[in-house]
């Protein structure tokens, strides 16, 4: 039976502006809140200012100070763009800069029972593969040996699977895995990184293989009702996608901290609708008075994953495929703010 936790959060229209948008993708529900008020300690967040970092961080602040613990939340990143950092100071999170590879800064980081860890490398991968394997796979274990003590929930990625048939319903979590393509491999190396020392030194570790993140700003949909907003033909090649509205992947991934075990407990974070490419087109170009247009054939295969087993542990998701696809689109003639940054979704060969 799935359930929605109680006092979760559910928006009823598309948020007016950033800030509304941003203070929707943080809101914790009470479960999280009580998950919290039962678990004290700071909450260490490393990769915070990625496209996911800020508003999960901002989630975590939320819910400890709503549940009166007194933890600290500290997000960890090298902060590139600045206006990162002082947003996040703004919101009550302190932050920490520095490059996650220096393995004496990783040592410097402060004590903390319970670690996000959100750093990785996906996009650019291809032509900077040695990166993208120190970043994915060299990274977890300098962590795993820093933090060995604590709690971890690590983000993974549904790639790890590989292309699956489109009428299997996904994959799960105990499927063989798959990875096509050296990021996909790298984020095995990820995985198979936090088991090893999850085995031999007992630390509780969460897998979180996400597929994928919707914002308002960035995501497949986003991918998708750009191109058909500028009368670009879409590629079929990828013949369907899963989503999930980016709040609900934060309080899945942060009250996971609560179930990480040793060996790791794995989980997908997926939306429950399998979404077809060509008819989630056809329902942009209607709301966004443009055309449809399409080129290559739909595959029998794609990557796809089954979040059932999150949504009997944590609940539902609070807003639903049709809703976001209707919000995407008014946020994209209201002209909202864009991240500027593509999935990649259609990449069938594993290069990003």
């Amino acid at each position: 039976m799935y359930t929605t936790p109680p006092h979760t959060p559910t928006p009823t229209q598309v948020p007016r502006d950033t800030q509304a948008l941003e203070d929707a993708l943080s809101a914790p529900s009470q479960a999280l809140i009580d998950m919290f008020g039962q678990r004290p300690g700071d909450i260490l967040v490393l990769g915070a200012a990625g496209k996911m970092g800020p508003t999960l961080a901002r989630m975590a602040q939320r819910a400890t100070q709503q549940a009166g613990n007194g933890a600290r939340v500290i997000g960890v990143s090298r902060f590139s763009d600045p206006a990162e950092k002082s947003k996040l100071e703004a919101w009550g999170i302190e932050t920490i800069q520095g490059d996650l590879l220096d393995a004496s800064f990783v040592q410097s980081l402060p004590d903390a029972p319970h670690v996000v860890y959100m750093a990785g490398m996906k996009f650019g991968a291809t032509g900077k593969e040695s990166l993208t394997w120190a970043m994915n796979s060299l990274l977890p274990a300098r962590i795993c040996e820093r933090f060995a003590g604590q709690t971890i929930a690590a983000f993974s990625t549904g790639n790890v699977y590989g292309l699956t048939p489109v009428m299997r319903g996904g994959s799960i979590e105990s499927d063989p895995l798959n990875p096509q393509g050296e990021y996909a491999m790298s984020c095995l190396g990820r995985e198979r990184t936090f088991e090893h020392y999850s085995r031999t030194n007992g630390t509780r570790v969460s897998l979180l293989r996400l597929n994928y993140a919707c914002d308002l700003r960035y995501g497949v949909l986003v991918d998708l009702a750009q191109r058909i907003y500028r009368n670009e033909p879409v590629d079929l090649c990828m013949p369907a996608f899963n989503i999930i509205w980016q709040r609900d992947a934060n309080e899945m991934a942060l009250r996971s901290l609560a179930d990480a075990d040793s060996p790791p407990n794995v989980l997908n974070i997926a939306g429950p609708e399998q979404l077809s490419v060509r008819r989630v087109c056809r329902q942009l170009a209607n709301l966004l008075d443009r055309p449809a247009m399409f080129t290559g054939e739909e595959q029998t295969e794609a990557i796809l994953s089954n979040g059932q087993k999150g949504h009997r542990r944590y609940g539902y998701p609070t807003v639903a495929a049709d809703l976001l696809i209707e919000w995407v689109a008014q946020w994209l003639k209201q002209g909202g703010e864009l991240l500027g940054k593509p999935t990649k979704y259609e990449a069938r060969d594993g290069k990003f």
